[in-house]
């Protein structure tokens, strides 16, 4: 089949309404994450939490039953199909928002965002299997790109909207907008979307590839290698992301300026993904990769030492952080490629395993940063320090003691 060529016509939707799905189904879970960042003092109020360290819990809980229900997933759609999957994590993604809204206890608060990670876990594996059931070589990168661009502006909108919807209502209401949002996307995929996985590809179910691809992936030592540091510093984001609202609120004293500040700080992210593929057909991954990890590592270093010293303010945090954000996202792409190198020939299993892994590795890292929160910016600094510090080693060892070598695809 040549590249372009439609393998599996989207029957009902137009091309620029198929990517506006797409986007959408990948955005329940950034909005899942962010929305209700601004929240979070309120949450813990009314939940009746003693330290305001344990509110950390209403975004790490998400993040796990998120990472856990990647290995799953994939094997589901390949069975099942994919629209019949997408009706599942939907669902359940629904009810758990509802769940969450209603929650009148910590522990029911757990559970629900649990359960909602693990039905956002689906839209994230789903849209990219839609995608390629559709559409090869360009036309397919097309659609991802353009899909990913609505994608990286969420998290930079996502607070934002959650704060609007503070302005008007109580809290409970942004999950009950994440449920509504939910829902209009099942509609629309009900409607318009028909099924993308033709009858003859469906394959029946197979753990025991999972097990073969995590044999591979922890035999490999570039695997393993970038596996690894992506697992670090995703950690050191979502450590940020656990303690960003009592930095502004505790350290800053400036609430009102955390929807706007935040924005900034992962609209470097954003940039840099842009910036990442522009140049990684010309410079390759590890030229990339290598150099925005060294220079998070100075960029963290600087920030710790100015947080030691007391010289930190609300825009040269900002400031440092739009540094680290930027160097963030030439490294998370170009890794998670990189760790895939060897594994080729089971491409869909490994993806699924290093999800599941780095996922779980990282939530567990960035709650122990966010944890580490005591009214400074010290240890969310020394975390991101921490990291890119192990990052270095990791990917040194990995890559055979060298740097901005070429890897198996020339990159």
């Amino acid at each position: 089949m040549d590249a372009g060529t439609v393998r599996g016509p989207h029957e009902g939707l137009g091309f620029r309404a198929f990517v506006g799905v797409i986007a959408a189904l990948m955005a329940t879970n950034a909005l899942a994450v962010d929305a209700m960042l601004p929240a979070l003092g309120q949450i813990g109020a009314s939940l009746g939490l003693a330290a305001a360290n344990e509110r950390q819990w209403v975004v790490t809980s998400y993040l796990l039953g998120f990472g856990a229900a990647h290995i799953v997933y994939g094997t589901l759609a390949d069975r099942y199909g994919r629209k019949k999957m997408v009706y599942v994590a939907l669902g359940i993604y629904i009810v758990a928002s509802v769940g969450a809204a209603c929650a009148r206890s910590f522990e029911t608060m757990m559970l629900a965002r649990v359960v909602e990670g693990i039905g956002a876990a689906g839209t994230r594996v789903l849209a990219v299997s839609i995608v390629r059931d559709c559409y090869a070589g360009r036309r397919m990168a097309r659609v991802m790109s353009l899909s990913l661009l609505v994608f990286l502006g969420v998290p930079v909108l996502a607070p934002s909207v959650g704060q609007v919807i503070m302005f008007f209502v109580p809290w409970p209401w942004i999950f009950v907008f994440l449920a509504g949002f939910a829902a209009v996307v099942l509609v629309v995929i009900a409607w318009r979307l028909p099924e993308t996985l033709h009858e003859a590809d469906k394959r029946p179910i197979a753990f025991r590839g999972i097990l073969q691809a995590a044999r591979a992936i922890f035999s490999a030592r570039v695997s393993v290698g970038y596996t690894l540091a992506l697992s670090l510093v995703v950690g050191g984001m979502f450590g940020f992301i656990n303690a960003a609202q009592q930095v502004f609120t505790d350290v800053f004293h400036q609430p009102r300026l955390f929807t706007v500040i935040f924005a900034l700080i992962a609209g470097g992210i954003a940039v840099a993904s842009l910036v990442n593929a522009r140049l990684v057909d010309r410079l390759g991954s590890r030229k990339i990769s290598h150099a925005a990890m060294l220079a998070f590592l100075v960029v963290a270093g600087l920030h710790f030492v100015v947080a030691v010293t007391g010289h930190d303010t609300v825009w040269r945090f900002t400031g440092l952080q739009v540094c680290m954000m930027f160097c963030f996202g030439l490294m998370i792409g170009n890794f998670g490629a990189m760790a895939m190198e060897p594994l080729g020939h089971i491409a869909g299993s490994a993806a699924s395993i290093q999800g599941f892994f780095s996922t779980l590795l990282a939530a567990l890292i960035g709650f122990g940063i966010g944890q580490q929160f005591d009214g400074t910016v010290v240890p969310l600094t020394a975390g991101f320090l921490g990291c890119g510090v192990v990052a270095v080693g990791v990917v040194v060892w990995a890559e055979g003691g060298r740097l901005f070598g070429v890897g198996e695809d020339g990159g």
